[in-house]
């Protein structure tokens, strides 16, 4: 019988084009599986074929674990300590075994053997083939549409598949079997039975992969692809950077006639591409990516990473685009949060923004209105500035001498003391387990304890819309924040 099984082997191993050890584990895990079926509850069963006599041994093994650790599956694990009683210099993460009387090839039913047998010779040819694709390192899969799985669309290559799933696709493209199709290989999922191969034509990556591929000054190393934004589709923003200045990267991405362009647009049913020349001068980046739309002006808050930016009344639709899609698009080319606003708006929210101010410096500095709105037209935004901006740079203020610059830093200091005393005394009330949860600023602290949020199941207790209002967050952040405070209630729970 164990001659014959080798023979078998063999002859498995030739017909499949397999390797013969392959065919082996799959006799071994087979025998594994019927031996399994004899005991109760997850044991773990190791077979060992002897590779030239075909003899082979049955094993019951136990898996090293840390004694803190607990037993998770009593039937195949054992704690260090027991485990170093019967092995002495036994480590976590070995094995504990011994042996068991080994099922006869006999008594397992034929079908079932050669199920398994054939099975993990399927996966094993699987995982050969798809190796072989991957070492290849094409970024982009094309192939034919073979047949639609729950919604998905699986796409053959070769003898290796794909898979487009329904959120990957371009809206309203409508893709049948037999079509050619081109998409961008995200990833690779062995646990996915079929196609392993995760594929996306919506994404952002595709698009740059696909002018890659169009515009060789790219691949030559003259222009870099630095961002791009999508809506699939409909409309998609790239920002090109050139290395050579004797390139143009827009015109050499257009190409002549648009044919390089159109050659993307073509691939992604029609999807209007805006080519944008990147730059590090954030605002400059911002004004150039929110084309065709023309910038009146623009202020960068860097603190907030975000820009109002102003257009006159005939651009402010341009800007924003038929639903918002070409602010969102810049916003996210870019990474900066825009605000779009036309003058009036613009003047306005510096109007609101220049009284909080105002009545801030009159009423910390005790000063009346004209110096508060001279400190404010020379571009003074906070008492910090005021308390420490060089002095020589106070003393070209017009109208002011070197008594009224030390007086008024003098004053700024002492503002800054007395608010920092009082946050001390407002935060003084929250609890030391609220202070040391992780993502807490001192700043997010003291807004919590303005409202009244002290401890960490105050903060654990509050809706994500309560959290927002009291802290400024984005629904994202608070809801992360609140999961966060409530991870004790859970741990307590499992106890």
């Amino acid at each position: 019988m164990n001659r014959e099984l080798l023979m078998l082997v063999d002859a498995i191993s030739r017909e499949k084009n397999v390797e013969r050890d392959v065919v082996l584990g799959a006799v071994e895990s087979a025998l594994a599986q019927a031996t399994k079926k004899l005991y109760e509850g997850e044991v773990d069963i190791r077979v060992s074929i002897d590779r030239d006599s075909g003899e082979y041994e049955t094993f019951r093994r136990w898996l090293v674990v840390p004694d803190d650790a607990g037993l998770q599956n009593a039937e195949a694990e054992e704690m260090l300590m027991d485990a170093q009683d019967r092995v002495p210099d036994i480590e976590v993460g070995e094995y504990i075994e011994e042996p068991v009387d080994s099922v006869p090839i006999g008594r397992i039913g034929a079908m079932a053997a050669k199920q398994v047998i054939l099975q993990k010779i399927r996966d094993a040819e699987r995982e050969m083939l798809l190796s072989d694709f991957m070492s290849r390192g094409e970024k982009i899969f094309t192939g034919t549409v073979k047949r639609m799985d729950k919604g998905d669309i699986i796409v053959e290559s070769g003898r290796v598949e794909g898979r487009l799933r329904r959120g990957e696709m371009i809206p309203k493209e409508n893709l049948r079997n037999g079509d050619r199709v081109r998409a961008m290989i995200m990833d690779v999922d062995l646990t996915l039975r079929g196609a392993p191969i995760i594929l996306s034509r919506s994404a952002p990556e595709f698009m740059m992969e696909l002018f890659r591929n169009e515009v060789p000054e790219i691949e030559q190393g003259l222009l870099e692809i630095k961002s791009c934004a999508r809506d699939a589709g409909s409309r998609a923003k790239i920002a090109v950077l050139s290395h050579d200045r004797r390139v143009d990267p827009i015109g050499t991405c257009v190409g002549v006639r648009g044919t390089r362009v159109n050659a993307v647009t073509n691939e992604l049913a029609g999807e209007r591409v805006d080519i944008v020349l990147w730059s590090d001068d954030p605002a400059q980046f911002v004004i150039g990516a929110l084309a065709p739309a023309n910038v009146s002006s623009i202020v960068v808050d860097e603190e907030k990473h975000a820009m109002d930016v102003v257009v006159d009344e005939e651009n402010l639709a341009i800007a924003i685009g038929r639903g918002g899609q070409n602010v969102r698009l810049a916003s996210d080319l870019t990474g900066w949060k825009i605000n779009i606003m036309d003058a009036a708006e613009s003047a306005q929210k510096q109007a609101e923004e220049s009284g909080v101010l105002r009545q801030l410096f009159m009423e910390r500095l005790d000063v009346d209105e004209e110096v508060a709105e001279i400190l404010i037209a020379e571009g003074f935004e906070s008492l910090e500035e005021v308390a420490y901006v060089p002095l020589s740079e106070m003393l070209e203020i017009e109208g002011f001498d070197e008594d009224t610059v030390g007086e008024l830093r003098a004053r700024a200091k002492g503002a800054l003391l007395t608010m920092e005393i009082a946050r001390e005394e407002s935060v003084g009330s929250v609890s030391q387990d609220l202070r040391q949860l992780e993502g807490l600023t001192p700043e997010l602290i003291e807004k919590l304890a303005s409202g009244g949020v002290n401890t960490r199941d105050d903060l654990a207790d509050l809706a994500i819309d309560e959290l927002t209002e009291l802290t400024g967050q984005s629904e994202e952040e608070a809801k992360a924040l609140i999961m966060k405070a409530r991870e004790h209630w859970f741990a307590a729970g499992q106890e």
